[in-house]
């Protein structure tokens, strides 16, 4: 009976992986990938991923190379069927404190940091992690490699689109929800005619040819239209909390309490 190309291109995947679960100690094996890296806005977003021996996922490939509806599927799969997973952020905020491949970096360690189960070995896609305890080795293109890495890249790109389209919400002048943040020409053309707002890396070429005067997101903007009585810190949270720090920091200022 034929094999399917997505079929093949997965149980290559897994049997890549097959290959360091021969190494003595071995038992779990983790993947960590990011989603986001290049994007002018929005978190930066690392997933990581703990599989067992003989776990499988057909259809499994890099996440850039399948439908979204096929993400959407896998995403519920491997968060049902991996040892254990997890995803870390990085807000754009900190993207341009401390430039964004340590921003990258500080996903990847939280979502380490998260997992229920640690890995005895982890492969990552090309990323040289500092500052992690786990024995690893980066593999430059892995998420077309290593079935670990094809898993973790679902998970962050999945999770970054749905927060790229909670924040098409929140920002309705920037067409988050299409292009999820990245520099395309309908972005662009978006920039020129509105600025920069506070979910976009101020620090990246591209938003920083554009005015200081960052627009804020809609329940900022509303929240600094009313009178201020009343809006607590919990409001805010309950609100918001999807929202930059620095809105917070900016109602605050305006006597938020």
């Amino acid at each position: 009976m034929a094999v399917s190309k997505a079929t093949s291109i997965s149980r290559a995947l897994a049997r890549f992986d097959a290959a360091y679960f021969k190494r003595p100690g071995v038992a779990l094996l983790g993947g960590v990938d990011e989603a986001g890296r290049g994007a002018l806005a929005g978190p930066v977003v690392a997933a990581a991923v703990v599989l067992e021996q003989g776990c499988y996922f057909d259809g499994l490939n890099d996440s850039k190379q399948i439908t979204p509806a096929r993400r959407e599927a896998l995403f519920t799969e491997i968060r049902s069927r991996a040892k254990a997973c997890a995803i870390g952020w990085a807000s754009p905020q900190e993207v341009d404190a401390v430039n964004i491949l340590q921003a990258t970096f500080l996903a990847a360690r939280r979502a380490l940091g998260l997992l229920t189960h640690r890995p005895d070995f982890l492969l990552t896609d090309a990323l040289k992690i500092p500052n992690v305890d786990i024995p690893f080795e980066p593999l430059v293109k892995g998420d077309a490699r290593s079935q670990a890495i094809a898993a973790a890249s679902i998970l962050a790109k999945v999770a970054r689109d749905r927060w790229m389209c909670l924040l098409d919400g929140e920002y309705p002048l920037y067409g988050f929800a299409s292009h999820k943040g990245y520099g395309c020409e309908s972005h662009m053309t978006c920039l020129r005619e509105n600025g920069s707002s506070t979910a976009h890396r101020h620090t990246f070429r591209g938003v920083d040819w554009f005015n200081l005067d960052y627009r804020p997101s809609l329940t900022a903007q509303r929240a600094l239209a009313e009178d201020n009585q009343g809006i607590t810190e919990e409001w805010w949270l309950s609100h918001g909390q999807m929202l930059p720090e620095c809105e917070w920091q900016m109602l605050k200022q305006k006597g938020v309490r």
